[in-house]
């Protein structure tokens, strides 16, 4: 007697390993998201490919600004000092660190504050023109009351950009005296 053989049972869909073009899909479209301002729908796509591709520094930095454009700049501090790692000679991943460890300002601790210097610094070390970091930097002196750290950093980001409006603000009022109103409008 011949032996039967068991039913076949058909075997489930194996989902294909993520490759490459899964990652730059989901990378594609997170910036596509931060583009459009829309964070909060970017992050699941950057935080999934990051976790396909975890030394994609591109993925940690794009993840980084995701997080810091909802406000959760200690999400994004772990994600970018990661990405410093991965690519330590990155001016933007530098300035965003810098801007996670900074979080908002006003409510910035001067530990966090001087962390965020260092970081902006290492940043401008790399690239002495990168964008929008001797106008942060000129922010945190003026919040330290450090005018003229502020005015010098202030000056750096025209130097860089001449079409920096806030900076030219800044820097007139610091050199008017009047520093008594609320921050310009931008």
């Amino acid at each position: 007697m011949a032996k039967r053989r068991p039913p076949q049972l058909p075997r489930p869909a194996r989902t294909p390993p993520a490759g490459a073009a899964d990652v730059r899909a989901l990378l594609n479209e997170g910036a596509r998201l931060l583009m459009a301002r829309r964070p909060g729908e970017a992050a699941p796509l950057l935080s999934r490919a990051l976790e396909l591709e975890p030394d994609s520094v591109d993925a940690a930095l794009n993840l980084g600004s995701a997080y810091i454009l909802q406000g959760k700049h200690a999400k994004a501090v772990p994600v970018l000092e990661r990405a410093a790692q991965l690519d330590p000679h990155n001016a933007t991943v530098w300035a965003n660190l810098a801007a996670a460890y900074l979080g908002k300002l006003p409510f910035a601790e001067r530990a966090q504050q001087d962390q965020a210097i260092a970081a902006f610094e290492r940043a401008l070390s790399l690239n002495p023109a990168a964008p929008h970091v001797h106008y942060n930097l000129g922010l945190i002196y003026l919040e330290r009351n450090d005018l003229f750290a502020a005015a010098t950093h202030f000056q750096a980001a025209l130097d860089t950009d001449p079409a920096d409006s806030d900076a030219r603000l800044w820097l007139d009022r610091i050199r008017r005296g009047d520093l008594d109103r609320d921050e310009p409008e931008g």
